[in-house]
């Protein structure tokens, strides 16, 4: 393995670690949210955890690409969350600057960037086959 794959490889796994450990630490308080949604963040977590180990056995991309829809997604509700609501829970537009949400923003963001960088760095464009 070169040195770039190597890098792109370890901060592919750590970024996605984090990102489920973020998410598995605010589990146990989104369940007064919502039931489902502290499921889905037990769900991510396990997800998160898949995808390291996808993305360190490197078979056939299945890691980076589960790693980039749970990061994707996870923007995605989050900006969801503090916009127009999720199904049973209200908007929350005061939350944007919640420690954990900007700490869980940040890493998804940078996972997607070394997503495509890796991705541009091997020629493997479109991003997902």
């Amino acid at each position: 393995m070169d040195k770039t794959k190597k890098i792109f490889t370890w901060l592919g796994i750590v970024l996605i670690l984090i990102t489920g450990l973020v998410h598995f630490l605010d589990a146990p308080d989104s369940f007064s949210d919502a039931p489902y949604k502290g499921w889905l963040f037990y769900i991510n977590f396990a997800g998160a955890l898949l995808a390291a180990l996808g993305i360190f056995f490197n078979k056939l991309d299945w890691g980076w690409n589960l790693g980039f829809l749970i990061a994707a997604g996870s923007i995605l509700g989050y900006i969801a969350s503090r916009t127009v609501g999720l199904p049973f829970i209200p908007a929350e537009p005061d939350e944007w600057f919640e420690p954990l949400g900007v700490i869980s923003l940040a890493v998804e963001g940078l996972f997607i960037a070394v997503f495509v960088l890796k991705r541009f760095t091997e020629r493997k464009l479109p991003v997902l086959r």
